[in-house]
């Protein structure tokens, strides 16, 4: 029996004794019911100067061997995106090092040997964000010099993604929020991007609830009409699109848009709360997945994906419904701190040395949300080493002065010994 004491909100400790990891079997032939990318995040080293502003200084080892772990189970891994700090520590100079490191990586574990990754290509297993985040947004300004410097910083991106070999996700841009005027200088920017792009892009649409910056994204602050452009949009070059990521944490906007798409588009729900009816699906149409989420439950996820490939959707519902309270929970306002839970996931399951973040951003989370991600991990079977996790949890509650009571001298007042 494995167990630690947990701080409990009321000035106690409980004992929590882990439950037993899942049974989470590797595939042993390529997943084909639904498409799914896991959105990775970065591994910094430890002791760099991991504070707000400092460069991004990555732990290679730690960054790429989690990317292997996922392929191993058969899903892709969306790279270099918002769950890689894109905007939030993680610089330009930095990504591009990711995309060509990982998409390299990427095809290695194609000569890997592993069953479910048969007949797939680069492409299959690591899709790379191309944005415009190398541009202040505060120095650009309305018109069209603003929007010949989006432009260009997207090429600059898309020659680096597209160059490495991976599958170009044409990211929501800050700097294209405050340069475009209206509907039609979004439709002007993207439309000449999948107009000069080698093979199809998935275009990422990312809610305020993920980056306030991007208020009145495709022109307009209401979704329905924004939504219209959006659609234009794909419907003008559906072959140079393979799919749409939405991140709007909206099931019912996302069906309708998912019935509204062209032949042959994908939608890749971004919707951390209600991923497991969306890649259900309705019994005529489901989505297929590029998630946040799938970054910290991938076992599980690979699991459920089998089962529906088998022929078992009772059975693969189950095993995501399982894993939603944790998914609402890490993905919780403020939303944007999400990868701070995905990190501590990381870390629980040893799969990076130390509990650190690019920019410092492991300090976005108070210990008891961090303390309930461990609870709800465990509930979901995905502590996947519960003697390591429990020890690591231990430690972490000690550091952060949560791991003993208070001693209170006699007499009544008094401070921690």
């Amino acid at each position: 029996m494995t167990a630690v004491h947990l701080p409990d909100g009321a000035g106690s400790r409980t004992e929590h004794v882990l439950a037993e990891p899942g049974a989470w079997p590797r595939p042993q032939a390529p997943i084909g019911s639904r498409r799914a990318y896991a959105a990775a995040h970065v591994v910094p080293h430890v002791l760099a100067d991991n504070t707000p502003g400092a460069p991004a200084q990555l732990d290679w080892d730690a960054t790429l061997g989690f990317r292997h772990d996922v392929w191993s189970y058969g899903l892709g891994v969306a790279d270099a995106m918002d769950t890689a700090q894109r905007g939030m520590g993680l610089d330009w100079p930095a990504t591009q090092e990711l995309i060509r490191r990982s998409t390299a990586e990427a095809a290695a574990a194609l000569t890997a040997g592993h069953p479910g990754l048969r007949g797939r290509t680069v492409r299959d297993l690591i899709a790379c964000g191309a944005g415009t985040d190398q541009l202040d947004p505060a120095g650009i300004a309305p018109g069209e010099a603003g929007l010949r410097a989006v432009e260009a910083a997207y090429r600059e991106q898309l020659a680096v993604v597209e160059g490495a070999g991976a599958k170009v996700v044409l990211m929501a841009s800050r700097a294209l929020v405050r340069a475009a005027r209206g509907a039609e200088d979004y439709l002007r920017v993207y439309t000449g991007l999948l107009d000069e792009v080698r093979h199809p892009v998935v275009l990422h649409w990312l809610g305020t609830m993920f980056d306030p910056a991007l208020t009145g994204y495709w022109g307009s602050e209401e979704v329905e009409a924004a939504t219209e452009t959006f659609l234009q949009l794909i419907r003008s070059r559906p072959d140079k699109v393979d799919g749409v990521k939405v991140s709007l944490l909206d099931a019912g906007h996302e069906t309708r848009l998912r019935a509204a798409l062209p032949d042959g588009v994908r939608l890749y729900t971004g919707d951390d709360f209600n991923y497991p009816e969306l890649v259900h699906g309705d019994g005529t149409r489901h989505s297929d997945a590029l998630l946040g989420i799938f970054a910290g439950i991938y076992p599980a996820a690979s699991t459920a994906l089998q089962a529906y490939d088998d022929g078992q959707p009772d059975r693969a519902r189950a095993i995501l419904d399982s894993t939603e309270a944790l998914g609402r929970h890490v993905f919780g306002a403020p939303t944007f701190y999400y990868k701070s839970g995905i990190a501590f996931l990381s870390w629980l399951n040893g799969h990076q040395p130390g509990y650190q973040m690019v920019g410092g951003l492991h300090s976005g989370r108070s210990v008891p949300h961090l303390v309930r991600v461990f609870q709800l991990a465990d509930r979901a079977g995905l502590l996947l080493d519960p003697e390591l996790a429990a020890r690591r949890m231990g430690a972490f509650l000690d550091v952060a002065g949560a791991g003993a009571p208070a001693l209170v001298p006699a007499g009544g007042a008094g401070g921690a010994a």
